[in-house]
């Protein structure tokens, strides 16, 4: 009987990190002339994706990667189908950080916690996007092989065009801060907004615009539309989710990418920083100065008078900033498409092939 590959995963929706690592996977297993297709639980519109009630017929020939990231029913019907497994592991966010803003993702993460436990002895190979990654699959026991290659990120699609409302609209002189990433606790917005603060203090021909959707997250999102209100600043703008023509045109018009998150197992928005020759200035938290690797600005607090300071020096200093952009430059390499779909076809033919 023929191989086929199958991705598995709990959601798929426009724009997710995880979604699109998805996507770029399967498109170089496809390449390798292997039959391949992607079940979710949850599917978003118009996405070529497969319901997992439709997910029959496995064959004992066939390789389940399963993208583990959330709390999903998934992770206790796994070791039900006879295959060979690989996990790619995303990370899951700590519930603590839900616990004040939302009892569901507070619940839900602390399911995914229960399901990374019950899984560490179902697969024959795990991948982690970073080291961090690793260190806690190892922290619950898993004794399969595990390897680390970062997230695939295509890098030609971000050189389509972008929109042009957007760039006219903020290209006005102003300096333009910006984070990329879901309104979600455990980014801590409210020390970006603090830090912001602080900068404007400095130049108040300043903005901060913060990218990202807060569905799921409306207590959080209100409470820092009310610390905004609270600091007096007029210039804070949520985004909600844009489309990827506007996030294109939000990075276009960066002058700095704050990033002051606690948790992260990649955070796929450094790379695209690094692409857009946007300085960043970033918590020395979770897997960031993995991801950055000696470039950018690692802060080792979050005191946001130092960060904000930090933000004029770069933008005063061209001598610093072009130094952070060249480390940035070298950087953004390693995350080459070819290199990292070369290691990915790499580990998924010797796996095939029993190493």
């Amino acid at each position: 009987m023929k191989m086929k590959i199958i991705q598995l995963l709990p959601t798929v929706s426009y724009g997710d990190a995880v979604s699109n690592d998805t996507f770029a996977i399967e498109r170089i297993i496809k390449s390798m002339g292997i039959d391949t297709d992607i079940y979710a639980e949850t599917v978003g519109k118009n996405l070529p994706v497969k319901n997992v009630r439709n997910l029959k017929n496995i064959s004992g020939d066939d390789i389940i990667i399963y993208h583990m990231s959330t709390g999903t029913d998934l992770n206790f019907s796994l070791d039900r189908m006879v295959c060979r497994k690989i996990m790619i592991y995303h990370n899951i966010t700590p519930p603590e950080f839900f616990r004040p803003y939302s009892r569901e993702m507070f619940a839900l993460t602390n399911y995914g916690y229960q399901g990374l436990r019950r899984l560490n002895r179902t697969f024959d190979l795990c991948l982690a996007d970073s080291e961090y990654n690793k260190s806690q699959l190892v922290e619950y026991d898993y004794r399969c092989s595990i390897e680390v290659r970062p997230v695939l990120i295509p890098f030609r699609d971000y050189r389509k065009v972008s929109d042009h409302y957007i760039i006219n609209k903020y290209s006005d002189g102003w300096t333009n801060i910006i984070f990329v990433g879901r309104i979600a606790p455990n980014k801590k917005h409210e020390d970006v907004i603090k830090t912001f603060y602080c900068y404007k203090k400095i130049n108040p021909k300043s903005r901060l615009i913060l990218v990202g959707s807060w569905t799921g997250m409306e207590n959080y999102y209100s409470r820092l539309k009310k610390y905004t209100e609270i600091l007096g600043l007029k210039d804070v703008i949520f985004t909600g989710q844009v489309t990827f023509d506007e996030l294109l045109a939000y990075y276009q018009v960066a002058d700095i990418f704050l990033c002051m998150s606690r948790h992260e197992g990649f955070c796929v928005p450094l790379v695209e920083s690094m692409f857009f020759n946007v300085p960043i200035v970033a918590l020395n938290a979770g897997a960031v100065p993995e991801t950055l690797g000696g470039s950018g600005v690692l802060l080792s607090d979050n005191d946001p008078v130092y960060a904000g300071e930090t933000i004029s020096r770069i933008l005063n200093d061209q001598h610093f900033r072009k130094d952070i952009l060249r480390k940035q430059k070298k950087r953004l390499s390693d995350f080459s498409y070819r290199k990292t779909g070369s290691l990915f076809r790499k580990i998924l033919t010797d796996f095939i092939n029993g190493g």
